[in-house]
């Protein structure tokens, strides 16, 4: 089992950056595929990216590419999503999720994919 722990989300202008970090309990963290998801008020919780637990092959939604780059620390025990260009629409509760049952480059895009949530930083962009 592992605990998630999100944090740096926060208020920015359209146009500016922030890095959010999710830090996991455990020993096995590099085990596990690693996923950032989020939910805007009134929408269903929605795919942002997402890192394999080799390789680190990554992947994004289309609304996201081009802005908004994952990566993990197994060191650390740390998954980041360094988010730049924020538009207004990125405005959400940013969640953080993991997921043992992924090997290799696999790395699912469903919420139902993944075991473990983290509580979630809300991210709010100003226009």
């Amino acid at each position: 089992q592992v605990q998630l722990v999100e944090s740096g989300g926060g208020l920015v202008q359209a146009g500016g950056s922030l890095r959010l970090s999710c830090a996991a309990s455990g020993r096995t963290f590099s085990s596990y595929a690693m996923g950032w998801f989020r939910q805007a008020p009134g929408k269903e919780r929605e795919f942002v990216a997402a890192i394999s637990r080799n390789y680190g092959r990554t992947v994004y939604a289309d609304s996201v590419k081009g802005r908004f780059t994952i990566s993990r620390d197994n060191a650390k025990n740390t998954v980041y999503l360094q988010m730049n260009s924020l538009k207004p629409e990125d405005t959400a509760v940013y969640y953080c999720a993991a997921d043992q049952t992924w090997g290799g480059i696999m790395v699912p895009k469903a919420p139902d994919g993944y075991d473990y949530w983290g509580q979630g930083t809300q991210v709010t962009v100003s226009s």
